[in-house]
Order: C-alpha cells, then sequence, then structure tokens
C-alpha cells in the first residue's frame, strides 16, 4: 500500500492538527483510493512555546483599521483578488463606501419603512439559520449577519443603494468577515476563491440579489474603489510572520536553531514504512521534510512534495541548515515536486536551482497573501497534482 507522510507547517496545533488532517486525508482518497495517510504532527512534541508565558513581550498596542491608511494595494489588474484583501482587513470597507455616498439624510413620508429596517429583517432571519448557510466557510456567519444588521453604517448604505446592490455588498461583507475571523484565528484551512465566490452568491440570493449572472454594476464600482483605496493584506499579520512571540515565528526560530530533533522524528518515522512513500510537506513542514531527505539516504522515500514552502529559498539565501549553495541536491534525494500559489508570498520555486531535479507546479486558489498561503489544503487541484505523481 502506498504511504503518503504529510508534515504541517508554522503554527499548527490541536484542534487545528486534526481538522487539517483530516482535510489532506479526505482530498487524497477523493483522488486515489487506497491511499494511507500518516502525520508527522512535530508541532505537539518540538514546537515552539513561550516557556515563561510571554514575559518577554511588551503590551499590545492598539490598530487603526480603516480606508485610506496602509500602503498601495495590488496591481489594479488583479482588482477582485485587491478588493478581497480589502475586505479581510476591514469586512465593512465597501459598506463605509456606499455609506459615504448617500448624501443628506431625506425626510420620508409618514408611515414609510426605511430600507435598512426591512434588510435588517433579512439579515436577522439569516442569522437565526445558523451557519449552516456558509459552512464551507466555516464557523461566524450568524454572529458577523448579527452584528451588520447592527451596524450603523447600515442605515446609510441602505439609502444610497438599492436593494439587490445592498444584499451583493452585504454578502461579501459576511464572507470576509468570516474569512477574516479564520486568519485571525490561524486556521489551517482557508477556502479557495471559487469556493469563497459561490459561497456570497448564495448568501446575497438569500438577502434579495438576483441570481448571479444578472447586471449588478455597483458591485464593479465598490471593487474598483476598493482596489485603489488601501489593501493591507500582506500587513494584516505581521506579528503572525516577524515575532517570536506568535507559533508560526516562533517554529521557524526553533527549527533553524534546533532542528535536529524534528529531522530526527521524521527519519525513524519514513523509515519504519514499506515503500513506496511519498513526503508530503506545507510551508517550514516541506522544509523539514527537504532536510531530512538531504541529511542521509531513506530508500523507503519515492517522492518529496513541498507545498507553499521556503526551501529553495533558504538554500539560495544560505540558510537551509543540509545544503548550502552552490553545492548540488545529493543524488539520493528522490523525485522533488514543488507546488507554489502564485500570490503566496512564502511559495518559492526550485527547478532553477536544482535542474532537472525539481518540478514547479503553479496552483491558483484565488485569494490573497496570507489567505493563499492557508488555501491549498482546501483546492483539488493541490490533490490531482500530488496523486498524479505518486510513485
Amino acid at each position: 500500500m502506498a504511504t503518503v507522510v504529510f508534515v504541517h507547517g508554522t503554527g499548527v496545533r490541536e484542534p487545528g492538527f486534526s481538522a487539517l488532517l483530516g482535510r489532506v486525508t479526505a482530498g487524497l482518497a477523493a483522488q486515489r483510493d487506497g491511499l494511507r495517510v500518516l502525520p508527522y504532527y512535530w508541532g505537539a512534541a518540538h514546537g515552539a512555546t513561550l516557556a515563561a508565558g510571554g514575559a518577554s513581550l511588551p503590551p499590545p498596542s492598539g490598530t487603526t483599521r480603516g480606508l485610506g491608511e496602509g500602503p498601495a494595494g495590488p496591481d489594479r489588474s488583479d482588482g477582485t483578488t485587491a478588493a478581497w484583501a480589502v475586505l479581510y482587513d476591514d469586512p465593512y470597507a465597501e459598506l463605509a463606501l456606499a455609506a459615504a455616498g448617500s448624501g443628506l439624510p431625506v425626510e420620508r413620508p409618514p408611515g414609510s419603512v426605511p430600507p435598512q429596517q426591512s434588510f435588517r429583517a433579512l439579515l436577522a432571519a439569516l442569522a437565526a439559520r445558523g451557519d449552516a448557510s456558509a459552512a464551507e466557510l466555516g464557523p461566524g456567519l450568524a454572529r458577523a449577519a448579527t452584528d451588520l444588521a447592527a451596524h450603523p453604517l447600515l442605515g446609510p448604505a441602505a439609502d444610497a443603494l438599492d436593494p439587490a446592490d445592498l444584499a451583493v455588498l452585504a454578502a461579501r461583507s459576511l464572507t470576509a468577515r468570516i474569512v477574516a475571523d479564520a486568519l485571525d484565528a490561524d486556521s489551517p484551512l482557508v477556502p479557495v476563491g471559487a469556493t469563497r465566490d459561490a459561497v456570497t452568491d448564495r448568501l446575497a440570493e438569500a438577502l434579495g440579489a438576483p441570481p448571479r449572472g444578472t447586471e449588478r454594476g455597483l458591485r464593479s464600482y465598490l471593487l474598483r474603489t476598493a482596489g485603489a483605496v488601501a489593501s493591507r493584506a500582506v500587513e494584516r499579520r505581521r506579528r503572525a510572520l516577524t515575532e517570536a512571540a506568535h507559533p508560526a515565528a516562533g517554529d521557524i526560530l526553533r527549527y533553524l536553531s534546533r532542528g535536529t530533533a524534528f529531522r530526527d522524528g521524521l527519519r525513524d518515522l519514513i523509515a519504519g514504512l514499506e515503500p513506496p512513500v511519498t513526503v508530503v510537506g506545507h510551508s517550514l513542514g516541506g522544509i523539514i521534510a527537504l532536510d531530512t531527505l538531504i541529511s542521509a539516504p531513506l530508500p523507503q522515500a519515492g517522492l518529496l512534495v513541498t507545498v507553499g514552502s521556503q526551501g529553495p529559498f533558504l538554500y539560495e539565501s544560505g540558510s537551509l541548515p543540509s545544503l548550502e549553495h552552490p553545492a548540488p541536491l545529493p543524488s539520493h534525494v528522490p523525485a522533488w515536486l514543488n507546488l507554489y500559489d502564485p500570490r503566496d508570498l512564502l511559495g518559492h520555486l526550485g527547478a532553477g536551482l536544482f535542474p532537472g531535479r525539481v518540478t514547479d507546479v503553479a496552483v491558483d486558489s484565488g485569494q490573497p497573501f496570507p489567505a493563499a498561503h492557508s488555501a491549498y489544503w482546501t483546492n483539488p487541484a493541490v490533490y490531482r497534482h500530488i496523486v498524479d505523481h505518486l510513485p
């Protein structure tokens, strides 16, 4: 029986690890029957912790989240992704833009119902149904809908928009809020763009929008405006990427300084298996897998798969523990498939560094960074490529 050893990335701990492993196992099983998936859960045994409970950390400083702050957004040629990056940073950004165009309040005839009142009722009904309407995105829809119904900008936005456009705007806000909360919680699973868009369309229709394909001119206007205003998605989780207070960064620092135990554990696992073994590593997991296979021959391993990993960059920069540039890749390292998302700033290429030894394959999740770095395992293309290359 072919075996896949899955090596997780930075910052992954329980219960997130079990959810991630379940998704990887199901994704591979959907492509090929009979595969055995074994985890290498290094986070529990070797992952970084704050031994003194965070005594080294200064108190957190407040942050301001609003339009017009931060560096310019991504290239406007990729406006949809840029707009989602803005919304992940501030799920109410488009709501604010619409409210800003509402003009002065208009006196209503006696007995008339303000547009916001009926729309708040739709949001309340959506919240009452729980999270099932956006289950693919994870939990949080009911809370997001309740918060949006009470948001002070909803009234001015409702005055500025027709009901269908308001429904689309609100659906995008709800979707962005759920994904943003998942990013803040360091979820290792973020949906691909196609799933995100399908859920958004479903929520928009539940809030009164016509089916997709009908003209939605205002949404296009907001996409262009939001994409041009600001995108701080890359900055959103600077703490998670650069400060040792966070397990994701702490794991990297710990591995680079005390990585022997990480590699020994993986080597012992692989050595006890019957071939053929495929080693699949995400992010830092890919570095651990690469270093382990470089350090000593493991004839059981017939394929290395790195996903959104920094191994090639560490090698080129002279930081890979097992191999220093320009030394060649040892002949005992098995075939190497390297999957990367072009929008994932933490995914790197290996073919140019090791000609003939690495196959680089792009997989596009439709998500901006940093969501792209966590969206690999909800992308069916990732599993197809892995299974297509299995020994």
